[in-house]
């Protein structure tokens, strides 16, 4: 195999990682709006109206959302490998993401604080309250 095909094999390989990231992500997201819709039919219960049933079904977004985070971290890390992959013109298939950890937006707490995410999750969070909200005081 020459050098340019085994860019291109190292491509290929580099992307589907990127590609599996981003599919995890999403499911995340998927599981988290589950989380939602089930805690908001747990809430409208008259039994389980206790204050502290809030805060049970915020740790679960919580942590969604940390996880998504290193998701999107790894995924952005990634994508800085596929860049050096890609100006190679041989390569010897390492996918070596330490030397760009220390790169702008290529931290965790980057990822997390990400605009997307924040607006995703903080929606979750305000949806929750709200609905407990709305439940417990009409």
């Amino acid at each position: 195999m020459s050098g340019p095909e085994k860019v291109i094999k190292h491509l290929e390989m580099t992307q589907a990682v990127i590609n599996r990231l981003g599919s995890n992500s999403f499911q995340l997201k998927g599981w988290s709006m589950t989380i939602i819709v089930a805690a908001t039919v747990l809430i409208a219960r008259q039994t389980l109206q206790n204050p502290y049933i809030v805060l049970v079904i915020l740790i679960p977004i919580v942590g969604f959302w940390i996880l998504d985070g290193y998701f999107l971290w790894q995924e952005r890390l990634f994508r800085q490998v596929y860049n050096d992959i890609r100006q190679q013109d041989d390569t010897d298939f390492k996918m070596d993401v330490g030397k760009h950890r220390g790169k702008p937006k290529c931290s965790w707490d980057s990822a997390i604080f990400s605009v997307t995410l924040v607006i995703f999750y903080l929606i979750e969070i305000a949806f929750t309250v709200v609905v407990f909200a709305i439940v417990k005081f009409l």
